[in-house]
């Protein structure tokens, strides 16, 4: 008899509105959104060095992410992320569009505007 495996299901460890820096590289940022596996091009994996290369079977979010030069959105395996306690607010200006913040300064989706 010949068994099914079944995919394992993985809890995103970060949620939209979480404040986010690479394990690696000098940047940061605020999650606006998660893919649950990586969904993305192949020329886009491909293009990632294969000795930092990640898996493809986790958590992928979207950043608006910045560093010390620039702002920028970006695409970070979860492997790759830590939780970041800065208290320095973020400065991208897309946040403002998507988040407000609450009375302890985290990141809170703003509702749909409804016409």
């Amino acid at each position: 008899m010949n068994e099914i495996s079944t995919p394992t299901i993985r809890i995103a460890k970060f949620q939209i509105g979480d404040v986010v820096k690479h394990r690696i590289y000098p940047f940061r940022g605020v999650v606006f959104d998660v893919d649950p596996v990586f969904d993305n091009t192949d020329e886009w994996y491909d293009s990632i060095p294969v000795d930092v290369r990640p898996r493809k079977d986790q958590p992928f979010y979207h950043l608006f992410a910045e560093n010390d030069e620039s702002e920028y959105v970006a695409y970070v395996s979860e492997q790759n992320l830590l939780r970041d306690h800065d208290d320095i607010p973020l400065r991208h200006p897309q946040i403002d569009e998507m988040f407000s913040t609450d009375s302890q300064g985290r990141y809170v989706e703003r509702e749909p505007n409804r016409h």
